[in-house]
């Protein structure tokens, strides 16, 4: 009997070979793909691979670019997107292993994508219904040899039946939507701009319109505060006056007060609980904040750190490690590494781990944990991540930090000023942490009551109320688990869809012209489709299919129900929403063009435009006479900065090229900035018009010879180095 193992990417078909094989595994390879032959037990096994899904939904009868779809079908990922092409050769392998096995079990991620990834090779390469399925959360050897040997008997189908609902639904909703918002434009005003939307990127889009109309609507408003600068700071009581005569009262009576007396001291002692272990939200929350790493960012390092078993599977809604889980086991292991080897040992010495689980439960996998395992070449984004997972799960084990907050009341000519201190008594968990565990002691000097204190002065602040923060990209997430709207492993690919389809912009999530223009127009036209109740009941759907309490066809049936409903009202006011959509894109267009103001002619502004030979700048009052113009290369992103350069004066331009950093350059060839002086050629290149030793400038495009008397004398050469192969090559031109 021969068995194949079937698994989701070549690094855990490598771990699991490796695992499992009682001897080293025999790595074979069919067009570059590599699939290992163990013995395990005297069975002869084939561990193979997929790269993420090889199968995905297309509309079934194409009938041309329009709506409404409904008819589905899964096909091979290559036959539907040119992209995808390199997925036929792992289809190819894995079918002709499954002619050669018997028998057959899924070791794909234990979730809903894992699932269905599984399940569709299992029916559509194998031709098999069912097989048998391992679960685990790390890919350590103990962990996958026990996975194997307690392989459940049949696939988890409420699991799959689970995802393919979500697929089937997301895919409707996204098509259906997208389809219908891109063609309202082009039948309204026979123009083609590609505009999207989904079950759950509307209601999200929403949201973010929501805060930033709350920004936009703001009207900030007058308060003043009194403050007292001496031997301690303190503030008054009141904190807050709304009444500037009140405070302006206030500060006249005690301006030129020199002392305060101290009325009344309270002390109280708080113990701070540990932090609960990670989940996937709170892992993401905490990265952006301590690294700045985005969400999907964060999410991707930490799959990578899985991938090579060093920390468990990091897609979990849970922060809770179960008791079963032998995590004295895990710190014994981390003991080995250096840098946390007393925090470990000082653990070890309790008779008793217990973590400060949190409340947070997944049915498939338990918090994020690392698995003791030392890692060995990662890069420094992966350390940052790993470390901080180490840490957080070393200390949900030690004790509370004991902290000491401290209230002085103050006397300055009878008005009650107050000044608070607070400092750590007993580190705790703290210790653990380390610098993650951010706490800035406000220390007060030993005081005693009725003691005089002095004070240097007195200031009465002016001061405005302000707007409500921007989301960031990590606190939106939050959000939308709050709102339990869309997965913790789709919450972050859906933020990156409204950047590409330019609906908001920067790290904080500023919502641009189009994505408030699409909202409002939705919220006036179509208001089902940014309508979240809706997204949420077909979540608490496929989370009830999971549970076996709903059926794949039942919640099908109601998804296609509701979605004809919204596309029959879009329909009826398509020529309305296209010619407001149109107008929006048309302003958002020109904003993301505008680079600043033109420094020649000082009236018109600097548009970045498109032309026969390419992208270039101009000044938009080119019919009254100004010729500014400024080339960009062809080989880079060009995007408008605020930034005005501090040597010339002119408008900077972000240039983004890819594998460098993006860069703000001057557009003025004859800046400073563009000049490198120390930068001579080594082989002492002269000018042939004037014998000048050649210089090395930089430009949009980037560094070339030139004339030292530029502009006067216009001679440029491009740099070259040598290849490889000792053969010169262009560097610019």
């Amino acid at each position: 009997m021969v068995e194949l193992i079937i698994t989701e990417k070549p690094s855990q078909a490598q771990k699991i070979a490796e695992a499992l094989s009682e001897g080293k595994p025999k790595k074979l390879s069919e067009n570059k793909v590599s699939y290992y032959e163990i013995i395990h037990k005297g069975k002869k096994i084939f561990v193979g691979c997929a790269v993420g899904h090889l199968f995905n939904l297309r509309e079934k009868n194409k009938k041309g670019w329009t709506y409404p779809v409904f008819e589905t079908e899964w096909a091979p990922s290559y036959e539907i997107n040119k992209a995808s092409d390199f997925t036929k050769k792992y289809v190819d392998v894995l079918s002709n292993l499954s002619e050669r096995a018997d028998t057959f079990i899924v070791a794909c991620d234990y979730d809903l994508e894992g699932s269905l990834i599984g399940y569709n090779i299992l029916r559509f390469i194998a031709n098999k219904k069912d097989g048998r399925r391992m679960k685990f959360s790390t890919l350590t050897k103990e962990e996958l040899i026990d996975s194997y040997d307690n392989a459940s008997k049949h696939l988890d189908f409420p699991l799959i039946e689970s995802g393919e609902t979500r697929h089937i639904i997301d895919w409707l909703f996204g098509i259906n939507l997208s389809r219908a918002l891109t063609l309202s434009i082009k039948n309204a005003t026979s123009t083609f701009k590609i505009l999207s939307s989904g079950r759950v990127q509307g209601p999200t889009l929403k949201i973010l319109a929501d805060r930033e109309l709350e920004i936009k609507k703001f009207k900030p408003e007058p308060f003043w505060e009194l403050e007292a600068l001496g031997d301690i700071y303190s503030k008054h009581k009141k904190d807050k006056f709304s009444d500037e005569k009140e405070v302006k009262k206030i500060f006249e009576k005690i301006k030129n007060e020199k002392s305060a007396v101290i009325e009344k001291i309270t002390k109280r002692v708080q113990h701070q609980a540990p932090p609960n272990p990670f989940d996937l939200t709170s892992l993401q929350l905490e990265a952006y904040k301590l690294f700045k790493i985005s969400p999907k960012d964060s999410l991707a390092t930490a799959q990578s750190l899985y991938t090579k078993a060093y920390i468990s599977y990091p897609r979990t809604s849970s922060n809770q490690f179960p008791a079963q889980i032998n995590l004295r086991l895990v710190i014994q292991k981390l003991s080995a590494q250096e840098e946390y080897s007393a925090l470990c040992n000082e653990l070890l010495s309790k008779k008793e781990l217990k973590p400060n689980n949190g409340k947070k439960t997944d049915p498939a996998h338990p918090a994020i944990a690392p698995t003791g395992i030392i890692p060995k070449k990662i890069s420094e984004r992966e350390r940052k991540v790993y470390d901080l997972i180490v840490r957080r799960t070393l200390a949900t084990f030690a004790d509370p930090a004991k902290r000491e907050s401290i209230s002085v009341e103050l006397d300055i000519k009878k008005e009650p000023f107050i000044a608070r201190g607070a400092r750590i008594l007993e580190p705790g968990w703290h210790k653990f942490y380390g610098k993650y565990a951010k706490f800035n002691e406000q220390k007060l000097p030993n005081l005693n009551e009725g003691e005089v204190i002095k004070i240097k002065k007195l200031n009465l602040l002016d001061k405005e109320t302000q707007p409500p923060k921007r989301y960031t990209p990590a606190s939106i997430i939050k959000e939308l688990e709050s709102r339990n709207l869309g997965t913790k492993a789709t919450r972050a690919a859906i933020i990156d869809s409204l950047y590409q389809r330019n609906y908001i912009m920067d790290t904080s999530l500023q919502v641009t012209n189009l994505g408030l223009k699409t909202v409002q127009t939705l919220k006036k036209y179509c208001p089902e489709i940014i309508d979240e109740e809706m997204t949420r009941k077909l979540e608490q759907d496929m989370e009830e299919i999971r549970e076996k309490k709903e059926t794949k066809e039942q919640v099908l049936k109601r998804a296609e129900r509701d979605l004809k409903k919204i596309l029959r009202h879009f329909k009826e006011k398509e020529i309305e929403i296209g010619k407001e959509l149109a107008e929006a894109t048309i302003e958002t267009r020109e904003q993301e063009s505008k680079v600043g103001t033109c420094p020649i002619c000082k009236k018109g502004t600097l548009n970045i435009r498109k032309g026969r030979f390419g992208m270039f700048v101009s000044c938009s009052r080119y019919k009254e006479g100004c010729s500014t113009t400024f080339s960009l290369p062809s080989n880079a992103l060009v995007k408008p900065t605020k930034n005005i350069c501090k040597e010339c004066s002119y408008p900077e331009v972000l240039m983004i090229r890819k594998g460098a950093r993006p860069q703000s350059v001057c557009l003025n060839i004859d800046c400073k900035t563009k000049t490198i002086p120390e930068t001579v050629s080594k082989e002492k290149r002269t000018c042939p018009n004037c014998n000048s030793e050649l210089i090395i400038r930089k430009s949009l495009y980037g560094s070339f010879f030139s004339c030292p008397k530029y502009p006067k004398c216009k001679h440029i050469e491009p740099i070259y180095k040598n290849d490889k192969n000792g053969k010169n090559s262009k560097v610019s031109k």
